[in-house]
């Protein structure tokens, strides 16, 4: 009979102070892993206050959270009368804790729900080739001892378990909302050769090892289901067990079991009365992902097509047209190439050759007019043909920049006459003054009045009294008696 009741177990994952209630949970569950199945308040309260969150924590709150956790079964205080020393330790009854089996495999699962989107399903063949081996054993096994017959079943389970847990999950995330916005993405057109690859793969292996699988099954059956299932039962029922020796005669749910995994596995690879196998409907599913694949790729080459420019087209067009031998054969073109047209009628004021009633537009010679569109955010298309290659002329306007650069060097050192340049006893020119006035204000902007050209001389910044006349080429410049001042090499 099943049953229903409150599993009052899990009241500490959704009351208001959950966070704390599973902290401490988290720090027996840790403990318990290593094999510290007791533990005392004092060692929670150490482990708790070593994550910083936690810092505010107190002895004093840690005391009525473990008797939260002890009246919802989550936790069995066991007293350590080995501790009690005094009266009042034994009044405050010091106490051991420990989980119990249904806290524990909660936060097992908590765990595996913290980290489920870390472990992926796959579509390995290996389970097919394992279960294909194990199911060959298995006519040996009526003669084999029930240790033997014991770890045959659990291992062909375990495989099986494995195979029906990973296609699901992997095709599982095919169906969610998040995959189906990522398949409908451009970003997903680059990995669709690699996932119909993967799963046609599958489906390869699949085909080959169910069949097989299949014939075996159905040779096996009749020793499997007379005898060998009954040496499986009564292997399970060899091994002992606290919990069923107290709850009594376990072997009617151990055969349910047993008999319920054998079920399965035949119902995966071989057709039932008016069901269909499992191993058919994954075959079915797993082509319909691939088809849902192609057609949303599909889908988002139509779509960006639909922003490419179609001008080398219609410029092949034009080239099809001026072909054209006649204007009979001008309007089949048209017509295959634009389909059925919507008649326009435009009004020009470019003047005709003729105004008869009767001559048509076909007659006169074209006119050529420049449209362009009507909006504030229309630019010019660049021309994507290329580029011309000027590495020729790049050369050149850098040795005519080096050039010139050498011979400007060379005229403003043949203005330096014994480590010096005087300004008031020389006519420069208006490139070399400019130069001169950029030496004079960088050695003005620090407080030694000294600086460096870009040829890298150091020089020395001397102002005497008075001003000075620069002579120009272009003009007469009046400036203080500055003196530029250059180091010895």
């Amino acid at each position: 009979m099943e049953h229903f009741d409150p599993i009052h177990e899990t009241s500490y994952l959704s009351v208001p102070n959950a966070h704390i209630y599973r902290k401490i949970m988290r720090c027996f569950y840790r403990e318990y892993e290593k094999m510290h199945f007791q533990l005392y308040k004092e060692d929670i309260f150490r482990l708790i206050k070593q994550d910083e969150a936690f810092a505010g924590y107190t002895m004093e709150q840690l005391e009525p959270d473990l008797e939260a956790l002890v009246k919802w079964k989550n936790l069995t205080p066991i007293q350590d009368p080995g501790r009690v020393y005094t009266i009042a330790d034994y009044k405050n009854k010091q106490y051991r804790y420990t989980m119990s089996e249904y806290a524990v495999e909660i936060e097992r699962l908590t765990v595996r729900l913290e980290n489920i989107f870390l472990e992926s399903g796959n579509l390995s063949t290996n389970f097919f080739v394992r279960l294909e081996k194990s199911l060959e054993d298995a006519e040996s096994m009526e003669y084999a001892g029930l240790k033997t017959v014991n770890e045959w079943w659990s291992m062909l389970q375990e495989d099986f378990k494995r195979l029906n847990q990973n296609y699901q999950d992997y095709l599982r995330d095919f169906y969610s909302t998040k995959t189906d916005h990522l398949m409908k993405s451009v970003e997903f057109v680059i990995h669709k050769d690699k996932f119909i690859k993967y799963l046609n793969e599958f489906i390869q292996e699949l085909q080959h090892h169910s069949r097989r699988i299949e014939q075996i099954l159905v040779r096996i059956m009749p020793a499997m289901e007379n005898s060998i299932l009954e040496k499986v039962v009564q292997s399970e029922l060899d091994i002992p067990h606290a919990l069923l020796a107290i709850h009594g005669n376990a072997e009617p749910s151990i055969r349910e079991n047993v008999m319920g995994k054998w079920n399965s596995l035949k119902n995966w690879f071989i057709d039932s009365q008016g069901h269909e196998c499992e191993c058919k409907k994954v075959l079915k599913i797993t082509n319909d992902v691939i088809r849902s694949i192609i057609r949303n790729a599909a889908l988002i080459v139509q779509i960006q097509n639909w922003g490419i420019s179609r001008k080398d087209d219609y410029r092949k067009f034009m080239e099809l047209f001026l072909k054209c031998g006649d204007l009979e054969e001008a309007h089949r073109l048209s017509a295959h190439v634009f389909g059925i047209q919507n008649i326009q009628h435009f009004k020009t004021n470019e003047p005709r050759e003729e105004y008869a009633i009767n001559s048509s537009v076909y007659e006169e010679d074209p006119a050529a007019f420049l449209l362009k569109p009507h909006t504030r955010i229309y630019r010019e298309k660049k021309d994507r043909r290329g580029f011309a290659d000027k590495s020729l002329e790049k050369m050149m306007q850098r040795e005519s920049y080096l050039r010139n650069a050498r011979q400007q060097k060379e005229i403003e050192m043949r203005y330096i006459k014994n480590n010096r340049i005087i300004f008031s006893e020389e006519v420069i020119s208006e490139a070399t003054r400019n130069t001169f006035l950029q030496w004079i204000t960088q050695a003005n902007m620090n407080s030694q009045k000294t600086g460096r050209t870009e040829y890298g001389q150091e020089y020395r910044l001397i102002q005497k009294k008075g001003n000075c006349v620069l002579k120009c080429e272009d003009g007469l410049l009046t400036m203080p008696a500055y003196i530029l001042e250059f180091k010895q090499r």
